[in-house]
């Protein structure tokens, strides 16, 4: 009897510690679902540092395209080239035209993308999306007809343009964001019209920053590299963080590869916009050569113990670098005493320069070295 009786306490004692420990177990849950170590609510979270998209709601891309997509435009040109008149190599047809004929017109239409950053209607494209047009349209989402354009600055340089439509009333913008805050990692999105199709949304992440790409006669410096699906037609479109801001203007796609597409840093941007809405081109200084970088095997060849620097390959008649008295063969090591070392960073440094600045450039002319003084102009049309 007494040895039930004590297995009988055991089982009681062994029940009432099982309560307690849950009991214990459930306020520690309860705590942990209101206290401060919960984990937020991803779907509040709408930062570039949110990682669902890891960290993003279900809402956040959708709802950043909803306010911003009514901003991108869908652009249309009509491009007239002349093309050879396959009959003018015909002596027969030729003998009818007094040796020529008059040449061939072919109209060919584009697409594009572009963005709106004023009210009252300026549009910031690609230069290659409106390069040659005849006429430029812009289909602003919500009205049927599309709205002609006016082409108020270009560079080709920096692959920018800035349109102008005429509006009865104030028009969506986009706000610039900072592509120097945007870090390698960070979700961003891209809006444009791919092959024509508006509105179209693709995500992505920065996959890289500071890219320098060249696509066919172009050369890009300090592009963003990024996997969100970009197409031809998206060329112009904003990319955008995820607090709906620019921070890039696509620009070009690796058609060798996927998940590979690049966008114009809104830095590029915001140093030339306001030259391009208020002189229609972007003024850079300018010397006159043909900078060509020296090579320890040319430095042997032109005789040179210094194995670094820019040969001069030609100098510009009339430009500042001639009336300065520069010359074929002349290797330029310094401006303004700072060393140079390549044509790359010959250009940067002259670039950086204000049209009507004087610099000291230092030579190597028939193995002396020399100083002479350059004031740069503004680099004419038709000059790299």
């Amino acid at each position: 009897m007494l040895k039930n009786k004590k297995s009988l306490v055991f089982i009681v004692i062994t029940l009432l510690l099982v309560l307690m420990i849950g009991i214990g177990c459930t306020e520690r849950d309860n705590s942990s679902s209101t206290g401060e170590n919960q984990l937020p609510d991803s779907s509040q979270n709408t930062g570039n540092t949110a990682m669902s998209l890891p960290g993003v709601g279900p809402d956040t891309i959708a709802n950043i395209a909803a306010k911003a997509s009514p901003a991108v435009v869908k652009i249309e040109t009509v491009v007239v080239e002349e093309v050879n008149n396959p009959f003018f190599n015909d002596p027969f047809f030729r003998q009818f035209f007094g040796g020529s004929l008059p040449p061939q017109v072919r109209q060919k239409a584009g697409l594009g993308s572009g963005f709106i950053i004023s009210k009252d209607g300026y549009i910031l494209t690609n230069e290659h999306v409106i390069n040659g047009a005849k006429e430029i349209y812009v289909r602003i989402k919500g009205q049927e007809k599309a709205v002609p354009a006016q082409l108020v600055g270009a560079d080709f340089d920096l692959d920018l343009a800035v349109l102008k439509i005429e509006v009865s009333k104030d028009l969506p913008t986009l706000k610039m964001g900072s592509s120097e805050d945007i870090k390698v990692g960070n979700w961003v999105i891209a809006i444009g019209s791919p092959y024509g199709l508006e509105d179209t949304v693709t995500v992505g992440v920065i996959s890289a920053k500071e890219r320098p790409v060249t696509v066919q006669d172009r050369h890009y410096k300090h592009l963003l590299q990024t996997d969100a699906s970009i197409n031809p037609g998206n060329s112009g479109g904003p990319l955008l963080n995820l607090r709906g801001e620019v921070v890039g203007i696509n620009t070009a796609v690796n058609a060798e590869a996927q998940g590979i597409g690049f966008a114009i840093p809104t830095s590029t941007v915001n140093q030339v916009l306001d030259e391009l809405i208020e002189k229609g081109r972007v003024v850079r200084p300018w010397m006159g050569v043909q900078p060509q970088t020296l090579t320890p095997e040319v430095a042997r060849y032109l005789g040179l113990q210094q194995e670094w620097g820019v040969l001069i390959a030609g100098v510009v008649p009339g430009s500042p670098a001639y009336r300065a008295g520069l010359k074929q063969g002349d290797v330029i090591i310094s401006l303004d005493d700072a060393e140079i070392k390549d044509a790359e960073e010959l250009v940067d440094t002259v670039r950086a320069k204000k049209v009507g600045d004087t610099i000291k450039v230092g030579i190597i002319r028939e193995g002396q070295k020399l100083t002479v003084y350059i004031t740069v102009t503004e680099r004419p049309k038709g000059y790299r």
